[in-house]
């Protein structure tokens, strides 16, 4: 594909470069998903300061983040996964205030969860599965008032109790499975009515659940609750 990416044409028509129509010559979108790259990320890329759409899902990208992906203040989508990224979640993220969504799925990330990503209040989705974290989901995600969907699962580290903070979001799919969180559920949880999928199992969950989840989750889809110390009975 980048045998293609050469003064023969111009760089607005090359394979997944988008330019703005408004402001020539301003790469807008970034969209490589699925195109066999290798290698790591230039940091030149922080020369793409119009960028609103970086995806780079599906290669085999490694090392670090570059920090330079932090100056690009007009960021709305970035997507990182299914690659070999390294290193901790970047906190340099943080910076893109426009970001909506932000997916480091199936990386080599590691550390905790920073508790900086709390700042992006536009955040609607939030995707860090499948990778090697560790410590404690910051209570802080809740001041994302607008997140809708968040992903944890197949850290195996994660633990510590899930924050009671996360009921003020707008969460509808939540999937923290396959850590080691403890203690109840939170009965914040219950109050996101519009829950379509919710998946805890595999933790070390305890207490009992709420008897009316089917009247808490009326849209409900999908349930994984298993592998927990749940005790009592409920119903759907």
């Amino acid at each position: 594909m980048l045998s293609s990416w050469n003064d023969s044409l111009h760089f607005c028509r090359w394979p997944g470069v988008h330019c703005s129509r408004r402001h020539v010559h301003r790469v807008m979108i970034l969209d490589l998903f699925s195109y066999g790259l290798v290698g790591s990320v230039s940091p030149h890329i922080g020369n793409l300061t119009f960028l609103k759409t970086l995806v780079l899902q599906n290669n085999s990208f490694h090392g670090k983040v570059p920090s330079e992906i932090g100056g690009l203040f007009r960021l709305r989508v970035v997507d990182l996964s299914n690659n070999s990224f390294e290193g901790m979640v970047p906190t340099n993220l943080t910076y893109c205030s426009e970001i909506r969504i932000l997916n480091l799925i199936d990386n080599k990330l590691e550390g905790k969860i920073p508790e900086e990503l709390g700042s992006l209040s536009k955040l609607i989705g939030l995707g860090l599965s499948k990778n090697n974290l560790i410590g404690k989901i910051p209570a802080s995600l809740g001041n994302l008032s607008s997140l809708t969907t968040f992903s944890a699962a197949e850290s195996i580290n994660l633990e510590g109790s899930i924050p009671e903070e996360l009921g003020r979001t707008r969460i509808n799919f939540i999937n923290l499975s396959f850590n080691r969180l403890t203690g109840t559920i939170p009965y914040s949880l219950y109050n996101l009515s519009n829950m379509r999928y919710f998946f805890l199992g595999a933790n070390q969950l305890d207490g009992s659940l709420s008897q009316d989840m089917g009247v808490a989750f009326p849209h409900l889809s999908e349930l994984f609750l298993g592998a927990n110390r749940f005790i009592g009975p409920y119903s759907l």
